[in-house]
């Protein structure tokens, strides 16, 4: 496949996926009054779930790592518990969030099935691959996992039938960037892999720190994000958070979720920057249809051509290069600053 039509495919992806989770998020009521997993979750933007999420912001830095003691039961975001009599030796992951942390946390050598999305690290391109949006059960079940990992909104059927067949899905579905880290943490108690776990954790809490410290006494700017052609996000987003943390100020917040752009609000909000995802394009899909709207040239981040690209999975994917990502946005929101 050639670079232009992969770039063309990529947009489209991630546009259709936003799609989803409006679609998705708008049903959610209906879907947790009978138990299922509403939401969504993508290769491009991962985001949570319904209900209470198990992982629970530690409010310090991990200290040194011990042993997990099995059997060891824990609850996932849906409610599940699961019950697991030593770690798992066999992993597959749906989404490209838990490849990477578990890549990252040192089980990497465990994983036996992913996602067609996941990228990252680059060892993950030898592991088999088991579907992209949709999963394919027969696959992941033929690779017979002891600890299959999934997000409770995007995978949802997926999770249904796999647990039919007695399979051990985690799913989780953090919402902010504390819970991303707790997550962290808690596949590390389940892998028995705490100290890989804590670093990672520490690594992503050192991070935030830096960022909130670099900012702290700084002027919060407007920013508007647009992530994927006509797209933006709202309030109640790990996005959303971020961006505050990064030392901005969400002028789309007034409304929740991800929902399609109101192109006079914007003019009217008159932003300061704006942010857009880098998808590998020759020309930036957003920035042209940005350039195409009428008005928008007299708002000042276009004005002042303070327009910024970020790159795209470390910022929007629920796992450790989060951190990444915060420390871009950082950057492009305060460049005096942050560093």
């Amino acid at each position: 496949m050639n670079a232009t039509k992969w770039n063309r495919m990529k947009t489209l992806m991630s546009l259709l996926l936003i799609m989803m989770m409006v679609v998705l998020a708008a049903c959610g009521a209906n879907e947790k009054e009978n138990n299922a997993n509403a939401g969504a979750n993508n290769a491009q933007t991962e985001q949570g779930a319904e209900g209470e999420p198990s992982e629970t912001p530690s409010e310090e830095p991990a200290g040194e790592a011990g042993e997990t003691v099995y059997p060891l039961t824990v609850t996932d975001a849906t409610g599940t518990e699961l019950t697991f009599e030593k770690a798992p030796s066999a992993i597959v992951t749906l989404v490209p969030s838990e490849t990477e942390t578990i890549f990252a946390i040192g089980g990497g050598q465990f994983v036996v099935g992913v996602d067609e999305w996941s990228n990252y690290p680059e060892e993950a391109a030898s592991v088999q691959k088991i579907g992209d949006m949709t999963t394919n059960i027969e696959a992941v079940a033929a690779l017979n996992p002891d600890l299959i990992l999934a997000a409770s909104t995007m995978n949802a059927e997926a999770i249904t039938k796999l647990r039919e067949l007695n399979l051990n899905v985690y799913a989780s579905s953090p919402k902010t960037y504390d819970e991303v880290v707790a997550k962290v943490e808690e596949l590390g108690k389940i892998m028995n892999m705490q100290e890989g776990a804590a670093e990672v954790a520490n690594r992503m809490r050192e991070v935030r720190e830096q960022v909130e410290t670099a900012v702290k006494d700084a002027e919060k700017k407007k920013v508007y994000l647009e992530f994927s052609p006509g797209w933006t996000v709202g309030s109640g987003e790990f996005l959303d958070e971020l961006l505050s943390i990064a030392g901005g100020t969400n002028i789309s917040a007034a409304q929740p979720g991800w929902y399609e752009v109101n192109a006079e609000e914007v003019i009217t909000q008159n932003p300061q920057i704006i942010i857009y995802p880098d998808m590998g394009e020759e020309k930036s899909s957003i920035v042209a249809a940005i350039e195409s709207r009428p008005g928008w040239e007299t708002i000042d981040a276009v004005k002042n051509k303070q327009m910024f690209a970020v790159t795209n999975d470390p910022l929007v994917r629920v796992g450790p290069r989060l951190a990444d990502g915060l420390l871009e946005l950082a950057k492009a929101i305060h460049p005096e600053l942050v560093k």
